[in-house]
């Protein structure tokens, strides 16, 4: 099922990126939105800091760090990365884009207009009416032809597209040509109130027509786009994509004439950036997974019996990692010319529950243990060190700052973690572990290996846990086998990683907290939903919410889809991850992308001479 292959595909990336990241009234055109809810003042998401367009110069190159040349540009493809999604969206039309609270609002350069019908009206039909300036780089326009042909290979129903089944694409039932060629309506075959995270990015009928086409890698230049840069250079064995201004684009001229796309590793960024090698580097990655100085031979001798297994291991000595990367995050710091620009990632970082696993089976000592959970000093423990305010995390589906936020965390009830487990049997004398019938409370913690964010969570949350009597036992995973070794057969009690979080939760999250379904063989099947709780209701909140065209309506259901996890104990949410970008002075409009993504015509320099080869 490639649903939960994409889960497991964006947990791994999360992963990889340690517990970081590499990566005025209503719009006419999206009808009314509801008041924008409570939210955590200090938690900003994103920092993209764009600038007056008349302050940035015309002209000039930019060097932007990518992990790697991706092996396709299509974000619907398997293969597809990160930073096939960040070239993308300098190629590639997206109707709509989020703003800086995750409300998908219109994007005017290739969207002149778009109305659904009333709630309660059948059958749905969205009537798009695309820019008619808007072409692909042969001059052809943007046409209803380009959103048949992608939702035909998105939809899931024909298994020989070998890509992506999105959430929204199946519940179209048809797509045709309007009044004009410039006025396209989608009908749907049920309700779907997220219809707006459709089509983006949308990829020309040319490339994604037919399974044929769709199924080969879109690399390499000569290929259709539509965005403020084409491609004039992919270079995978020499780790650079040129990106240059679009002779045809008919929106505000790209400021820069030059984007330069360099593979560099993370490790590797901070030397590029002292040797003036790159001007935009995503720093997450290389300051949280920094290395300690190599021992000396002597030490690394003494210390080789004590080696573990490789696929789980101890949890590394207590200061190792952190120390590494508070060494590492002062010299970006230290740069000259350079600004560590810094925000909350669309990311969620949570502590996930088994409930198949040994005293977690008992919904009771689930609660307790999010109970016992200090989430602010958590998000202190885990945030303070990079700069980032402790903002703790009170909703498992929205971020602190995204429209409709609520701290749920009251809906565990008033009952504290000691209340809790002693009447679950759990009894504790002289301040020690909890035992029940001769058994001790205690419980393993998964972490990503090598992640200083995550080792300072562990550390708290292990500290956390103790004073309620919970023991628990860190051990790390490497990314690479955290998710097919460890959640997606359960071989954890309580795990910790980040989950992507956006403009779409119904669809997007439903997987992460639906009711696992026994497969033929009577194995409970998680599907995604790691924690491996739920319940039919969770399940239809979340099905009532994705098919509400009312947006206050659809965050009401939500929010109490929320309070029903909650109550499950299923999970306990922490904090936003964090995201680090360095960014060279004088750049304007790159940094921490938060829920969208940069503005590229936007990007520039400012206070400097602009970069020249």
């Amino acid at each position: 099922m490639r649903v939960r292959q994409l889960i497991a595909a964006a947990v791994a990336l999360l992963l990889a990126a340690g517990l970081g990241g590499c990566s005025d009234g209503p719009d006419p055109v999206r009808g009314p939105e509801p008041a924008p809810a409570p939210a955590d003042p200090t938690v900003t998401t994103g920092d993209l800091r764009p600038s007056d367009r008349d302050a940035v110069q015309n002209g000039g190159t930019l060097r932007w760090a990518l992990d790697g040349v991706p092996a396709t540009l299509n974000v619907y493809q398997r293969g597809a990365s990160a930073d096939s999604t960040l070239l993308a969206h300098a190629l590639y039309p997206s109707l709509f884009r989020p703003d800086g609270h995750g409300r998908l609002v219109p994007d005017p350069d290739y969207l002149a207009g778009a109305e659904s019908t009333p709630p309660g009206q059948q059958p749905q039909v969205v009537t798009y009416r695309l820019n008619p300036r808007a072409v692909w780089s042969d001059g052809t326009p943007l046409s209803a032809a380009d959103l048949a042909a992608q939702q035909a290979a998105l939809s899931g129903l024909d298994p020989a597209y070998q890509g992506s089944r999105v959430v929204g694409y199946d519940a179209i039932e048809t797509i045709t040509q309007g009044a004009d060629p410039h006025e396209v309506k989608v009908t749907f075959r049920r309700p779907y109130g997220e219809w707006r995270a459709l089509f983006g990015p949308l990829y020309p009928a040319a490339e994604t027509a037919g399974p044929t086409a769709f199924n080969r890698m879109l690399t390499g230049t000569g290929h259709l786009s539509a965005g403020p840069y084409a491609v004039t250079r992919y270079d995978a064995a020499g780790g650079r994509v040129t990106l240059e201004a679009n002779p045809l684009w008919w929106g505000d001229l790209p400021k820069s004439d030059r984007i330069d796309f360099l593979a560099t590793p993370p490790e590797r960024r901070l030397d590029a950036l002292d040797q003036n090698r790159l001007d935009v580097a995503p720093i997450t990655v290389a300051v949280d997974r920094a290395v300690p100085p190599a021992p000396t031979a002597s030490a690394s001798a003494a210390a080789a019996p004590q080696a573990a297994p490789p696929t789980a291991q101890p949890a590394a000595p207590p200061a190792a990692a952190p120390e590494a990367a508070a060494l590492a995050l002062r010299r970006a710091e230290s740069l000259p010319g350079i600004t560590v620009r810094r925000a909350a990632a669309a990311s969620l970082t949570q502590l996930t529950l088994n409930a198949t696993r040994g005293p977690l089976t008992d919904p009771a000592v689930r609660r307790a243990v999010a109970r016992a959970v200090d989430r602010r000093r958590i998000a202190d423990a885990a945030l303070g060190p990079l700069g980032l305010p402790g903002a703790p995390l009170g909703s498992h589906l929205l971020a602190g700052d995204q429209e409709g936020y609520r701290d749920d965390s009251g809906s565990v009830g008033p009952a504290d973690a000691a209340q809790l487990l002693d009447q679950a049997g759990w009894k504790r004398s002289g301040g020690g572990t909890r035992t029940k019938k001769g058994e001790e409370l205690a419980l393993t913690l998964f972490v990503p290996a090598g992640s200083a964010t995550a080792q300072r969570t562990a550390d708290a949350l292990t500290a956390d846990l103790a004073e309620s009597g919970i023991a628990v036992k860190p051990r790390t995973a490497p990314a690479e086998t955290f998710v097919q070794d460890h959640l997606a057969v359960g071989d954890y009690d309580l795990a910790l990683f980040s989950w992507p979080v956006g403009p779409s939760p119904a669809a997007e999250q439903r997987a992460a907290y639906a009711k696992p379904r026994p497969d033929a063989d009577g194995t409970l099947a998680a599907d995604g939903n790691y924690g491996r709780s739920g319940t039919d209701e969770i399940d239809r909140l979340f099905d009532r919410a994705a098919a509400e065209l009312d947006p206050a309506a659809r965050l009401d259901l939500l929010q109490e889809a929320d309070v029903r996890i909650w109550q499950l104990g299923h999970s306990v949410p922490l904090y936003q991850r964090p995201e680090l970008v360095a960014v060279r002075t004088g750049v304007a409009g790159a940094g921490p992308v938060g829920f969208g993504w940069p503005r590229f015509q936007d990007v520039g320099w400012t206070l400097r001479e602009p970069v020249t080869e």
